[in-house]
């Protein structure tokens, strides 16, 4: 995840220069059922409304969460499916946040009505994200479900009304980029403090619709857009904030931002986003999936590293003996093509590896997801390559149909 508003609100007051403090484990996603009442068009993990046998049950979810306490993981996101389907999920909630791990809800919002509302205060989540892929009918396009904008948009002011933090998820394609606008002044009408743009994965659902990727022109224009909006926030002092996902080119892009519009800061900034350190898919972010598989992070669930039924998730995130665990730990990354030969590979650690396995059969191939110039990431020629929609319907894999 990269915290836009936070490098904008440095860049427009400089906070004293502090120590750099690494997380103490990873963030871990758990996905901890796969059941949900929607069919999402881009759902990573393919969730339907029927029951996925072998899940993990409450007594191993709490042995699991052992093991992550004592691993020094501080984060929780809880997830799906639709994790409130889960019928013991306040109580695995619950006793997260008594081992006082940060403990984040996501959830597509549809069933958060006033007493489920109610249910998610006492519990006291320290933030909730809900998706809303579009304005009314086009939210409901992608979740395939009539009503289930109004219903999340319900779910989010009922949590809001309640103190709860909440966020407003959007995945970005190029069948909703124009909705960016209306929903960047919904999140700041209605006060919902947090907004996150991610970028689409060729994962799931993702991977079957990937021809509807946003194009990089349509990234660029929504990237200044997001930037436009953050700088006005941070100007203003508002705590509202925007974040994005799924391309550590936005770091870069940030950066070149920077460069035209507060030159003075642009030293400063970089040596921030080179402490980021960009993806972290395989280091600072975990995922453990409804059957207790572990991945890299919730776009590799088609590779398992261990499950946590035979081994600890602590054993299983230190074993480098399987490759793509061993090259993803890897500083810097041993990755090719433009993302090799990139200026900024120290920023954005060669984004995001799902994207270019999907394309190529290569991991370690360039992420076909990066919208900058060769001259924007220092690789000018006589002519500058033009970045058209060259990698979109094109597969080492299936077809966009399969």
């Amino acid at each position: 995840m990269f915290r836009l508003s936070q490098y904008l609100r440095d860049l427009h007051e400089p906070p004293p220069t502090g120590p750099v403090r690494q997380p103490p484990g990873p963030v871990v996603i758990w996905n901890l059922i796969r059941r949900c009442n929607l069919t999402c068009k881009h759902c990573y993990s393919i969730s339907g409304d029927v029951d996925f046998p072998g899940e993990l049950s409450t007594a191993e979810v709490f042995d699991v969460m052992d093991d992550l306490k004592a691993f020094r993981v501080p984060v929780l996101i809880l997830s799906g499916g639709e994790p409130l389907m889960r019928r013991d999920i306040f109580e695995i909630s619950q006793r997260a946040k008594a081992m006082r791990f940060y403990v984040g809800l996501s959830s597509n919002g549809t069933l958060v009505d006033d007493a489920m509302a109610d249910r998610i205060r006492d519990i006291g989540y320290d933030y909730v994200g809900i998706s809303l892929d579009g304005i009314g009918a086009t939210h409901d396009r992608f979740r395939r479900k009539e009503g289930a904008y109004e219903q999340a948009l319900g779910g989010l002011r009922r949590l809001r009304d309640r103190g709860i933090k909440v966020g407003v998820r959007f995945t970005m394609t190029e069948d909703n980029a124009a909705e960016l606008p209306l929903l960047l002044d919904l999140v700041e009408r209605e006060g919902f403090p947090k907004f996150y743009l991610s970028h689409l994965v060729y994962a799931g659902r993702g991977n079957k619709n990937r021809g509807d990727d946003a194009l990089w022109q349509t990234t660029r224009e929504a990237m200044d857009m997001v930037i436009a909006r953050a700088w006005r926030w941070a100007q203003a002092g508002s705590e509202m904030e925007i974040v994005t996902g799924n391309n550590d080119a936005d770091a870069i892009y940030l950066l070149q931002w920077a460069a035209r519009n507060v030159p003075s800061a642009v030293d400063a900034l970089r040596a921030k986003l080179k402490r980021w350190g960009g993806n972290s898919s395989g280091v600072n972010v975990a995922n453990i999936d409804n059957l207790g598989n572990v991945h890299p992070d919730t776009m590799w669930w088609h590779h398992d590293l261990g499950n946590v039924k035979e081994r600890p998730f602590s054993a299983i995130w230190t074993d480098l003996s399987d490759p793509i665990m061993a090259g993803l730990k890897r500083k810097p990354r041993l990755v090719g093509g433009r993302c090799g030969a990139c200026a900024y590979i120290d920023i954005c650690n060669g984004n995001t590896r799902v994207r270019a396995l999907r394309i190529t059969g290569d991991a370690w191939a360039e992420d076909p997801g990066c919208y900058l110039t060769d001259a924007e990431i220092g690789l000018a020629g006589p002519v500058d390559r033009v970045k058209t929609s060259l990698y979109r319907g094109m597969s080492h894999e299936a077809p966009l149909s399969a």
